[in-house]
């Protein structure tokens, strides 16, 4: 009798017993893992896209930095040329003058005799952020003997520009170039770009891209004012 039922099941295969399937639900486990992947693939992308980014001791941003292109580049200032007042003109024909986070007006007139550093940059900008630190050390490192560090902000709200300072602890000059006024004064087309005034208000050192300490720490020492005998 069995080998007859054993006979018979073979010969027809809808009368096996059905293989009990693992998984969950309706669903099998090679379609549960499949989806579990997608899952973790997309977390993995959103972390990567809101996580904030790398910091350094006190907690400021540090991602790899390569400067940010705006556009194409454009001829610009000139090492060796007389440095234009902060002043421009808005999209709508108005006269602009640069302020600093708190509306006081900044003149390259009333900086006389002392080392600029005009860092045109924007929050969001990654190697802008990378560079903070650097800021945040040059100009503590060297405000008083000579160097004036201003940090024009471009093309961003007043309130993004005490947000970003009250975040990261900083205490050097920012300028709120809300229309980009200054950006097109000065023919910037990459963020961050460096302009070193000396005391006398020529360029002496442009630099498209971000600078590290080491670079930005001998560009300072050869330009600072000499100290009077």
């Amino acid at each position: 009798m069995e080998d007859r039922a054993d006979a018979s099941v073979a010969a027809d295969p809808e009368a096996r017993p059905a293989r009990r399937r693992r998984g969950v639900g309706p669903f099998s486990l090679r379609q549960v893992a499949g989806a579990l992947g997608i899952v973790i693939v997309a977390a993995i992308l959103l972390t990567i896209a809101t996580a904030p980014l790398g910091s350094t001791t006190p907690g400021l941003p540090n991602p790899v930095a390569s400067a940010y292109l705006l556009r194409s580049a454009v001829p610009g200032l000139q090492v060796g040329q007389q440095a234009p007042e902060l002043t421009g003109t808005t999209d709508t024909g108005a006269a602009f003058q640069l302020t600093d986070l708190e509306g006081k007006p900044i003149r390259l007139a009333d900086l006389r005799g002392r080392l600029v550093w005009l860092n045109f940059w924007a929050s969001w900008c990654p190697p802008c952020q990378a560079e903070t630190p650097t800021l945040r050390d040059m100009d503590r490192a060297y405000r008083d003997r000579g160097l004036s560090l201003i940090a024009v902000q471009v093309q961003q709200t007043v309130e993004e520009g005490q947000s970003y300072a009250a975040k990261y602890g900083l205490d050097y000059v920012i300028g709120a170039d809300v229309s980009a006024a200054i950006f097109r004064t000065y023919h910037v087309f990459a963020l961050p770009t460096q302009f070193f005034i000396d005391p006398d208000g020529v360029i002496r050192s442009v630099v498209n891209g971000p600078l590290e300490a080491d670079a930005a720490r001998k560009t300072i020492e050869a330009l600072l004012p000499k100290a009077a005998p």
